[in-house]
């Protein structure tokens, strides 16, 4: 889901260490009358690294017998090589929207964890002032509105749709042209259970994916090992994936904390 969202894919060199150049300050352009000598700015730029040497990867295998390979009615092969990539991409998403901060930058820190991003803590019971004052943070720091996302988990996405007016209305209606398409201040909304809900609490986050940086080692690969384990007579399936994240502008996202149910 979060590879999908927008953001910025780099692939690597042979997963070597990637830096990504940030300008850190103004260029203060100025006015000129003609022929006369422009200012010189001296900018300062900063960088993120990516996929630092001590990155892990993400990395699983499954054997099976070759009698359940050949008795079953579906092949078991394909089969588990779907699930298995599926779990894999679960597991990448966990730690791109909640992973740790990894003190040896051994795992990817997750958007939620992001430092140097804007916040509203301590929000309580969702509502649209809150939302409406989360999209300020981000116009403030003239972030296109344009390209702006919501992530939330899906409790808290019903219990939007479900907020109501004095009247009764519901506050949010959805659009009757396009089925599953979900949008909140003309936002569109990511739905994901895999942020976490801690003690009632959960966070919803609005931000710009293209202003996150994802490079990208190596793709979940599928190997088939039909060799290995033929003393058992046994096949295996293995995947490995390998990625990092970092955000480019962190004031591109903005974190909801604290949002409890009625």
């Amino acid at each position: 889901m979060f590879l999908n969202a927008g953001v910025r894919i780099i692939d690597t060199n042979g997963g070597n260490p990637v830096r990504v150049p940030m300008l850190t300050s103004m260029t203060a352009p100025s006015w000129h009358g003609e022929n006369e000598q422009i200012d010189e700015v001296d900018p300062t730029f900063d960088e993120i690294v990516l996929l630092p040497h001590s990155m892990k990867s993400v990395k699983t295998l499954t054997r099976y017998s070759n009698e359940l390979a050949r008795q079953a009615v579906v092949p078991v092969g394909s089969a588990l090589q779907q699930r298995i990539v599926a779990d894999v991409a679960g597991k990448l998403d966990d730690a791109f929207i909640a992973g740790a901060v990894s003190p040896d930058r051994t795992t990817p820190t997750g958007l939620l964890n992001y430092s140097g991003v804007q916040k509203i803590d301590a929000v309580g019971e969702i509502g649209l002032d809150a939302l409406h004052d989360a999209e300020a943070l981000a116009l403030g720091a003239e972030v296109d509105p344009s390209s702006l996302k919501w992530l939330m988990h899906s409790r808290d996405f019903v219990a939007i749709r479900k907020l109501k007016d004095t009247n009764g209305r519901y506050q949010v209606q959805p659009d009757p042209t396009e089925a599953g398409a979900y949008r909140l201040l003309g936002h569109p909304v990511l739905v994901t259970n895999r942020v976490p809900v801690v003690d009632g609490a959960s966070s919803i986050v609005l931000w710009d994916p293209s202003k996150v940086a994802v490079a990208r080692d190596l793709n979940p690969t599928v190997t088939v090992l039909d060799q290995l384990y033929g003393d058992y007579d046994q096949q295996a399936v293995r995947v490995v994936a390998r990625y990092d994240a970092a955000p480019l502008n962190p004031e591109a996202v903005v974190l909801l904390n604290g949002v409890t149910q009625p």
